[in-house]
């Protein structure tokens, strides 16, 4: 069993920046790959970012040059730096995780709204 627990939620003002953290904790060896989704109220829930243990990103295309992931896989954290947000960033981030076997974990989630 992995558990996440996501920090950093906020509210900020639009074209503002902030930093989500995930904390892995559990059968972390087993992680293959993290990341961060969002459900946004009214839509589908989204992908966001992912990195591998190699260090292989991708990310939504409504997300690419604006936001970032990183990870220190010593600590299993995951980090989602989120820059020039806008309205339509507010959302619910959850922090994702899939082991090796395809199991998956999310987190609780955090709030992250973006005023105009």
């Amino acid at each position: 069993q992995v558990q996440l627990v996501e920090s950093g939620g906020d509210l900020v003002q639009a074209g503002g920046s902030l930093r989500l953290s995930c904390a892995a904790s559990g059968s972390r060896s087993t992680i293959n790959t993290m990341g961060w989704s969002r459900q946004i109220p009214g839509k589908q829930h989204e992908l966001v970012a992912s990195i591998t243990g190699g260090g292989s990103t991708n990310y939504a295309d409504s997300v690419k040059s604006r936001f970032t992931i990183s990870a220190d896989n010593a600590k299993k954290m995951v980090y989602l730096q989120l820059n020039s947000l806008k309205p339509d960033d507010t959302a619910v981030y959850y922090c994702a995780a899939e082991s090796f076997t395809r199991n998956r974990y999310w987190g609780q989630g955090t709030q992250v709204t973006v005023s105009s």
